[in-house]
């Protein structure tokens, strides 16, 4: 998709609404500019991935049939086993 942009007041660039809906991209989103030192330049979105491993997180949870509880339980447990065996030679 090629589109054309114009620079308006204040440096403000106004991405066209079939490219802002292809890659979901809202108002306040983070992008980054990087100067290809030719004239030209990329710039790229700078997506959060923590949402999305949440969400994949909790649907795993979920899917398990494991209790927000039990998951904590178990994360404690873990990480006393890796502790004992990360220092075991230390003790």
């Amino acid at each position: 998709m090629i589109a054309t942009l114009r620079l308006q007041n204040e440096g403000i660039l106004t991405i066209p609404s079939l490219i802002r809906q292809k890659y979901a991209m809202q108002e306040g989103d983070v992008f980054t500019f990087i100067d290809m030192g030719d004239g030209s330049f990329f710039l790229a979105t700078r997506i959060s991935a923590v949402p999305k491993l949440v969400a994949e997180m909790e649907a795993m949870r979920q899917e398990a049939d494991v209790s927000m509880a039990e998951l904590l339980e178990g994360v404690a447990e873990e990480r006393r086993q890796l502790f004992a065996e990360k220092y075991a030679d230390d003790w």
